[in-house]
């Protein structure tokens, strides 16, 4: 009997991604493309689609290729994909109206400042549970329309359509089949979470016409067959990223969570079928839904910048080549020196959703060296996560025990440490460190019945590394009150005094 697998296709932020995995969830081959990062204005980040679906094209079969493998022996293939970022295309040429505006861009700032203030605004937070930000697709929908007036009347008319990036990408894959999936469609501003469909409220708010909203259907189930870059395989699953990982992490118990460490860094807890409504700063948001069955909620701390600080550390101030050498250079000193960085370059996410806020490096003395910077750099990581986790205890009533965590960020084992030595906890890795993908294809492979259920999923979790806190609780509590002093500068910035 010939051997099959499946295959997740992984749109980042930064690249695109086709990997194989097999039934033990083992990595077979991968097959990675960057794609250009525009950035017009400041604040405003933009990516190319058809740009990134020529990387697809590209990547299936050179995945295939690399696993000895063809399309018929993949089951099915899994999308997981960078969530919020908000396109347009051509109903009937399928050709994209301009960028993509990407999740990062803060280009609605002032929009939503009014929107926040509108009749309507309260319900719509209500029925989205999300607050009103710049993060979310709904403003950058309205800020396109009202920006764009002939684009708003061809949408009204069914000429125009919207979706986020795994819409664009089964659009692509089978022709024109346009749909989203439950936890993309929750991160528009759009959806009732409650009904899973769009609120009409929500769309009358923003002035968005229906006509041009995909169907919204379950995670995990077969939206369709492929025509191009795999043709005849199935498509399984779509998830947003983050809650592909919580899947591939298999957090699919109330009270398990994940931190998916990568340009920006999310902690997600599971929270069952009940929707906890944050009074700390925190996202709800859907899970994932298997179809036939009820949706599985989440809550979600969204940070921003995490790697993405890195690369900045690495491009533009030029002090190390490549991102690992930041470990090393971070470890010629044995503390801070005293220096924070706040890394508030579009705003501040979870718990604050400040987005007047913007970065700050706060206690520079001439005894500040670049390693002093280094160490700054990877400790902003490890207390933005401190900050969420505590808005998270608070919000479920829960302590969190363990925190299980994936992402490139995971390879620096300086900030793993630091990150259980600030939360007081131990930090696990698990043995497949593509969670993103895994999940995705472990969603896509249980629609087709490729693996059975959620148990076998869970027997495929090994773990491979663990950090343990051995911080003195005296030391971590007074560099927290620094940290917290070092946020509140970045307040206002962008405001008139």
């Amino acid at each position: 009997m010939t051997e099959r697998y499946v295959v997740a296709i992984d749109q980042g932020t930064t690249s695109t991604r086709c990997i194989v995995f097999d039934r033990r969830g083992r990595l077979v081959s991968l097959a990675q493309q960057e794609h250009k990062q525009y950035y017009p204005r400041p604040g405003w980040v933009e990516h190319d689609a058809a740009e990134i679906w020529r990387n697809v094209e590209r990547l299936a079969p050179e995945a295939l290729r690399n696993a000895g493998i063809t399309e018929e022996q993949v089951a099915a293939v899994g999308i997981a994909n960078q969530r919020e970022t908000t396109l347009l295309w051509d109903r009937d040429t399928g050709a994209p109206i301009g960028h993509a505006i990407v999740w990062q861009d803060t280009r609605t700032d002032d929009l939503v400042e009014l929107l926040k203030e509108a009749d309507g605004a309260p319900e719509v937070e209500h029925d989205s549970a999300l607050p009103m930000a710049t993060y979310f697709s709904g403003p950058r929908m309205k800020w396109l329309l009202d920006n764009h007036p002939e684009l708003r009347q061809r949408a009204e008319r069914g000429e125009i359509l919207f979706g986020t990036m795994e819409t664009w990408l089964i659009w692509k894959l089978t022709g024109g089949l346009h749909v989203t999936d439950v936890t993309n469609a929750s991160r528009t501003m759009l959806l009732d979470v409650h009904s899973l469909d769009w609120s009409p409220s929500a769309l009358a708010f923003f002035g968005i016409p229906r006509a041009m909203l995909p169907e919204v259907r379950p995670s995990i189930g077969v939206f369709g067959t492929a025509v191009a870059a795999f043709p005849g395989v199935r498509i399984g699953a779509a998830l947003g990223d983050q809650q592909a990982a919580l899947f591939g992490q298999t957090c699919f118990f109330p009270g398990e969570a994940k931190c998916t460490y990568g340009t920006g860094s999310f902690l997600l807890l599971n929270t069952g079928d009940e929707l906890v409504r944050s009074t700390h700063g925190l996202l709800s948001t859907v899970a994932y839904q298997i179809a036939g069955g009820p949706v599985a909620y989440a809550l979600e701390g969204s940070i921003a910048i995490t790697g993405s600080l890195v690369q900045w550390f690495r491009d533009q101030l030029e002090l190390i080549a490549t991102a690992p050498e930041i470990e090393t250079l971070a470890r010629t000193v044995a503390d801070n020196g005293g220096c924070y960085i706040v890394p508030a370059f579009s705003g501040l996410y979870a718990p604050y959703w400040r987005s007047e806020a913007r970065g700050v490096i706060v206690g520079l003395t001439s005894y500040i060296t670049k390693g002093h910077l280094a160490r700054a750099v990877l400790e902003a990581t490890a207390w933005q996560t401190r900050e969420v986790v505590d808005a998270m205890n608070a919000d479920s009533g829960l302590d969190l025990t363990t925190l299980r965590v994936d992402g490139g960020m995971t390879a620096d084992n300086l900030l793993m440490q630091f990150i259980a030595d600030v939360l007081d906890v131990p930090v696990v890795r698990p043995l497949a460190a593509e969670t993103v993908s895994l999940g995705a294809a472990y969603a896509a492979g249980l629609a087709v019945g490729y693996w059975p259920d959620l148990e076998g999923l869970r027997q495929n979790w090994h773990r491979a590394a663990q950090w343990l806190p051995t911080m003195d609780p005296e030391i971590r509590t007074a560099e927290y009150h620094n940290w917290r002093r070092a946020v509140e500068r970045t307040f206002d910035w962008t405001r008139p005094s």
